[in-house]
């Protein structure tokens, strides 16, 4: 069976090693790799997508841009530029929009929330107006979009529900579709089959992302790992995809999760305050599948991030989970 996925590569597991993680604090990588380091990685592990941070692609010269994504195509890869909302007055995305035209990138992909763990009920009354926001803000860029042929990928970062977002797109218009981050519908508490079953038909963009959990009192812990070590379900996710995408292969980025783990209290009837309805027959799913390869109770899931480790072991972490998803996508035949 040909591949459901065009499988690359995405800067967001590889954040220390970049230069992205901790940007402009003590923290940061005394060496990043950069773009430059990026794109050079991708290159070695055959990357056929190459999803790009709007930090590195505002402000650069056209040249720059036209040569770069000139570059991407001539070793086979489509090039993405990734953004998200800052929730300022008078927001707008021509700045990634500017980009995308000079790399020839068909797809800016964004979320549009900062809320992270499904923690929406923290924010009070703050939520409704960062809903209001993100959906006045994305249709009105929508349609700037459409007139420079440009698609907008909507992705579940934590924030927002299956049905939220397709509610999101279908408002916004026929050029605006859904990014799947695998790892992600357990965050807001969903299935992530299901969750794919029900974008499928409005699916541009997949983040494949997989997790060990940690079960705590007051919900789960999510723990990075490399893509196939963990609990996501990635045949029955590339079933769903190849079954229902209408136009495959869909392009890919691997993407080993965040180095700070992410506590999901959806134990807590607080958390669950501002969301739609759930089967309770789609949570225990959901469920079950976070109880494969989980982590003992006692023991101690921080990351080396978390755990204040020097650079060296920071970037040889972010290398080892990198070699060893690409290493599971090349077994799943997808790269």
């Amino acid at each position: 069976m040909p591949s459901p996925f065009r499988v690359g590569l995405n800067p967001y597991g590889l954040t220390y090693t970049l230069g992205l993680q901790g940007l402009g604090t003590p923290r940061a990588n005394p060496a990043p790799a950069g773009l430059e380091g990026f794109v050079a990685t991708a290159r070695r592990i055959g990357a056929k997508t190459l999803e790009l941070d709007w930090r590195w692609l505002v402000g650069r010269p056209d040249d720059d841009l036209r040569r770069l994504g000139q570059d991407a195509r001539a070793a086979g890869m489509v090039v993405i530029c990734s953004t998200w909302l800052l929730h300022e007055p008078g927001e707008m995305l021509e700045s990634t929009f500017r980009a995308a035209r000079l790399l020839g990138a068909p797809l800016v992909r964004m979320h549009l929330a900062p809320v992270l763990e499904g923690a929406r009920a923290a924010l009070g009354d703050r939520w409704p107006a960062m809903v209001d926001h993100a959906r006045r803000v994305l249709v009105a860029e929508a349609a700037r979009a459409r007139d420079q042929g440009l698609r907008i990928g909507i992705e579940d970062h934590q924030d927002f529900g299956s049905e939220e977002l397709l509610a999101l797109a279908a408002e916004a218009g026929d050029n605006v579709g859904i990014v799947f981050d695998t790892g992600n519908p357990f965050a807001v508490g969903e299935d992530p089959v299901a969750f794919a079953r029900r974008v499928a038909r409005r699916l541009v963009h997949v983040h494949l992302k997989d997790y060990r959990a940690q079960w705590t009192d007051e919900g789960v812990r999510l723990v990075r790992c490399a893509i196939g070590d963990g609990c996501v379900p990635f045949a029955e996710l590339a079933a769903v995809v190849a079954a229902a995408v209408p136009d495959l292969p869909v392009t890919a980025s691997i993407e080993p999760a965040a180095l700070d783990a992410r506590h999901i209290r959806l134990f807590t009837a607080d958390w669950w305050q501002g969301y739609p309805p759930r089967e309770a027959r789609e949570l225990a799913t959901a469920l079950g599948r976070l109880r494969v390869r989980r982590l003992a109770d006692d023991e101690d899931a921080r990351t080396p991030w978390e755990r204040g480790a020097d650079p060296a072991a920071l970037v040889a972490y972010e290398q080892d989970h990198l070699e060893r998803s690409v290493a599971f996508v090349r077994r799943m035949g997808w790269l």
